[in-house]
């Protein structure tokens, strides 16, 4: 298992410390770590980077901000899963605050941007970005995710967005997109990237499934000098996009180390174009996020 160190200006980790396939797979926390601040002091000794996804389905709160803050070392970092109305996914009801969810029609299930007049969605916002303030207060919050649909095309709608988003967002952002044709051939990716660039956005490289119309190619590119980052979510072609199942089983997977080996020297390169660089396995299936983590870890010590 990893030491909990950065590797040079490689941070790295999982996207969710407490899945529920990796605690009833007993695989990874002692019997005796069984609390939410001892399992995240716990995988803040092994790992020094940890997505926050609980964040996409509810707006955080500043408690639970500062919590994390105490249980975990000053060299860990937090990347923070920005919440579904920010990047255009329905959010459910109850992710919603009280005084929110009564200004909007009560037979609905789920709530898309359009059904937010637009000072309830700068609510949202500031609610969400004051939450993290003591993140970046302390120097803790890495970047905030902002992980795009398939329906999030290069429209100029959508890319004025991201520059609304570049000049309103106080905290480092990072874009991954899911499809929507950004990244479908050489000149879609070499404007997507010199849009990113020009806004000084994280562009969020992937390894994924391919042959699918959410897939996005697996191209290396560094669009901030701040921030890099590498998303893994695996090879699992079979649940990729299907539906019905949890987030656990769509990404399946277990990294074999010679497909870890592979991105090796990419993952070096973007850390010689950033600051940092941030690798994080979004494989949270039991105890296989943890895993490759920990022996990408250990690949990159390698000479």
């Amino acid at each position: 298992m990893a030491d909990g160190k950065p590797v040079d200006n490689v941070y790295y980790g999982t996207a969710s410390w407490t899945d529920k396939t990796l605690l009833d797979s007993k695989r990874f926390y002692p019997p005796d770590v069984d609390t939410p601040a001892e399992r995240l002091r716990f995988y803040a000794e092994h790992f020094p980077l940890v997505e926050v996804d609980s964040t996409y389905y509810a707006l955080p709160s500043e408690r639970n901000a500062a919590l994390w803050i105490e249980r975990t070392p000053p060299h860990f970092v937090f990347d923070i899963k920005a919440f579904a109305l920010l990047t255009h996914h329905p959010a459910g009801g109850r992710g919603l605050p009280a005084k929110l969810r009564e200004q909007l029609p009560a037979d609905k299930k789920n709530y898309y941007r359009k059904d937010l007049p637009p000072e309830a969605l700068a609510t949202v916002q500031d609610m969400f970005v004051s939450a993290l303030r003591p993140l970046e207060s302390a120097g803790r919050l890495g970047a905030v995710l902002f992980q795009f649909p398939h329906w999030f095309v290069p429209s100029r709608d959508n890319r004025d967005y991201l520059r609304e988003l570049a000049d309103s967002f106080p905290y480092r952002i990072a874009v991954e997109f899911r499809g929507g044709g950004w990244m479908k051939d050489d000149q879609s990716a070499e404007r997507t990237l010199s849009l990113l660039e020009e806004l000084g956005l994280t562009y969020v490289v992937v390894d994924e499934p391919q042959g699918f119309k959410t897939s996005v190619p697996p191209v290396t590119a560094a669009t901030s000098r701040d921030l890099a980052m590498i998303r893994f979510h695996g090879h699992n072609a079979d649940t990729w996009e299907k539906r019905g199942i949890t987030a656990a089983e769509r990404f399946r997977y277990l990294y074999a180390e010679e497909e870890l080996e592979k991105w090796v020297d990419p993952a070096r390169e973007l850390a010689a174009m950033s600051k940092q660089l941030h690798v994080l396995m979004n494989n949270c299936y039991q105890d296989y996020g943890v895993r490759n983590a920990a022996q990408f870890a250990g690949l990159l010590k390698r000479d």
